[in-house]
């Protein structure tokens, strides 16, 4: 039987005062988490949907773990394909990353796979398929490692997964960005496309499918997911962009919000009232719910978009008034003004880099293909030793965007088209389409690691390399 994950959050949310999620409160501490993979059915716009989804044994949604435990989970595949689970943020031993054919084999159906080690670092992760197109049919959910002072704070969370939706399967998605379309060159290294049959002047492609809807929760906007929460109350919010190619900017409503972290690390705390958060992205906030009583709605507005996502505060008594799906103009472009601001609350130690890889992200929208050129060759790994502070100097020769993503690690930003900062510690970082964008990290954990786009189209087109260290075993 399909597991409704409305009903599922319905309860959730009642409960959010002490753990949105229930994840804890199933078992003792210390006992294994059982994840299963599985059909269930949602709600968009009035009509039914079959998509994949990860609840645990007792029907609880998403995993919710503190700092300092244990990850110990079970993985039970019951779907009718093969699948797993990326455990994205986290760095486990490179073996039980959850990426089929690289870390391990994929889980059979009716199969099941363990997974033991630190869950760590804290903070707000999440888990995914990495096999195939599932992430696009929803085989995603929130993975939580509470921090220490998170718990002790005392206040509420609400935690809030942004996916895009399409009736399209993804394989045909995928084959439709791959037909040829009309072309005009324009821009040295850059191309534009045009989806209506006529010719347009080059510029950055925002987006590469034209999605129905856009979900927080599984929920659309205009029926959004309602967390009940104190008359005036602060709320720690924990949000994660889970969409297979959309980024968004975050718009808290009508006051500002404090930021804590972004990816799960913790940065020097910004007040802003919106943010930009791009695929796979993470963001926390605390927001205080207006003086008067009044309900907040927060909304995720699409990239290139008028359509948008959203989700609703409600204090006692609140009224909640319709939210409509569609704003009044197209987002615009996520820009890296904002990140560029950003400064980690505990940045790598200061040393000097051991290793500079340049890595030209290549690409065109003629036949859809996408690559990640190391050293200016393709198919090249970036290879390091245990031990080293590596640089990764992302140069994007393509006018789309492409969130990039580092498997097993956490790196920190500290330098954007020439501009050095001490910047944010994150595992996911937007290049802007003809930007350079430098990274470092400590090699610290040996093994095969993916490093990818996490565009899924991009990545299933191309954009996908790995990190290797020399020597491991």
């Amino acid at each position: 039987m399909a597991v409704d994950r409305r009903s599922l959050l319905a309860g959730a949310a009642a409960l959010a005062a002490a753990m949105p999620f229930g994840a804890q409160a199933q078992k003792p501490p210390g006992a294994r988490k059982v994840l299963r993979l599985q059909t269930r059915q949602i709600e968009v716009a009035g009509k039914a949907a079959t998509r994949y989804g990860v609840v645990q044994a007792s029907g609880a949604y998403g995993l919710v773990l503190d700092e300092g435990d244990t990850f110990d989970v079970r993985v039970e595949n019951r779907l009718r394909v093969p699948s797993g689970l990326h455990w994205h943020g986290l760095t486990p031993p490179w073996r039980q990353d959850g990426v089929p054919y690289i870390s391990a084999p994929p889980i059979a159906p009716g199969g099941a796979a363990d997974y033991n080690f630190p869950a760590r670092p804290a903070g707000t992760r999440w888990m995914h398929s990495h096999f195939g197109l599932q992430e696009q049919d929803l085989l995603a959910a929130p993975l939580i490692v509470r921090e220490t002072e998170a718990i002790r704070s005392g206040l509420q969370e609400v935690v809030v997964l942004f996916e895009d939706f399409s009736w399209t399967n993804p394989q045909t998605i995928l084959a439709d960005l791959r037909k040829p379309r009309p072309m005009v060159m324009s821009m040295a290294r850059g191309s534009g496309r045009d989806s209506g049959g006529g010719m347009r002047m080059a510029g950055p492609d925002l987006n590469d499918v034209d999605y129905d809807a856009f979900l927080a929760n599984d929920r659309t906007v205009a029926d959004p997911a309602i967390f009940d929460v104190g008359r005036g109350a602060e709320v720690r919010l924990r949000l994660v962009n889970g969409s297979a190619s959309s980024n968004f900017v975050i718009d808290l409503g009508g006051g500002e919000g404090t930021l804590l972290t972004v990816d799960g690390n913790p940065v020097q705390p910004r007040k802003m009232r919106q943010f930009p958060l791009a695929t796979a992205q993470r963001a926390d906030f605390i927001v205080r719910l207006p003086a008067d009583g009044s309900a907040l709605p927060i909304l995720a507005l699409a990239e290139g978009r008028v359509l948008r996502a959203g989700f609703v505060l409600r204090p006692p008594g609140a009224a909640v008034a319709r939210i409509p799906d569609r704003g009044d103009m197209a987002t615009p472009a996520l820009s890296l003004a904002v990140e560029k601001t950003l400064r980690a609350a505990s940045p790598l130690s200061a040393r000097k880099i051991d290793r500079s890889v340049p890595v030209d992200l290549v690409g065109t929208m003629t036949g859809y293909t996408w690559g990640m050129q190391v050293h200016g060759m393709a198919g090249v790994p970036v290879t390091v030793d245990r031990g080293e502070r590596v640089e990764l100097v992302m140069r994007n020769t393509t006018m789309m965007a492409h969130p990039m993503h580092l498997h097993g690690h956490n790196f920190q930003v500290t330098e954007i088209d020439g501009e050095k900062l001490a910047g944010a510690v994150r595992d996911t970082v937007l290049v802007p389409p003809m930007m350079t964008v430098k990274v470092v990290f400590d090699a610290d954990n040996p093994g095969l690691w993916p490093y990818h786009c996490h565009n899924l189209f991009h990545m299933a087109a191309g954009m996908f390399t790995t990190v290797v260290y020399r020597g491991f075993s």
